[in-house]
């Protein structure tokens, strides 16, 4: 089970039961329901429409009654990223707590790939033009953020090339001069 509380079926997401969340499930599946399964007893928790690819399926009992304890602690992490990854997560988490899981996820994966600093541009970006994580993902595809150049590298950051020397014996000592020949 995910934690956003919902099994996955084939690429499509079904909503367990509250209270089962962080415990085992037995999942049966054909290709019109999905039945979700108590493990010890084989009681039937819950059962659902089988549905496409990438869609979800909650019974509105099983919608939880406060944000759960790993979706504040999704939210916080996006926060510290920066103001704007924070506020798409909080935005995306307030139209559709459901799905927003999964989407904060694939907003802390993109820092991982481009860095705070360009996932925080395209977030707000996003947030003026559409506030979908999708956005933000396409927006970092198509303008990925510019490599360093040598003007950007640090001075405290010695050439490549004393390390390489270095590693294979050739470092200068100090007091050699670099005009005597051995």
């Amino acid at each position: 089970m995910h934690p956003d509380g919902c099994v996955e079926v084939a690429k499509a997401y079904y909503r367990v039961p509250p209270g089962r969340i962080g415990h085992d499930v037995a999942v049966q599946w054909d290709a019109r329901v999905v039945r979700i399964l108590d493990p010890d007893t084989g009681a039937l928790l819950r059962e659902h429409e089988r549905q496409h690819l990438g869609q979800y399926r909650e019974h509105p009992d099983d919608r939880p009654r406060r944000t759960l304890p790993t979706t504040l602690q999704l939210l916080a992490r996006a926060a510290t990223i920066g103001p704007h990854v924070g506020q798409l997560a909080t935005t995306l988490h307030a139209d559709d707590a459901l799905r927003a899981v999964r989407r904060i996820q694939g907003l802390l994966a993109l820092t991982r790939k481009y860095g705070a600093a360009a996932v925080d541009a395209a977030c707000a970006v996003a947030l003026d033009l559409g506030p979908t994580y999708q956005f933000a993902r396409r927006y970092l595809e198509r303008h990925p953020p510019a490599p360093l150049t040598l003007r950007q590298v640090d001075p405290l950051i010695r050439q490549l090339t004393l390390y390489r020397d270095l590693l294979q014996g050739r470092a200068p000592h100090e007091g050699d001069d670099d005009d005597a020949t051995p």
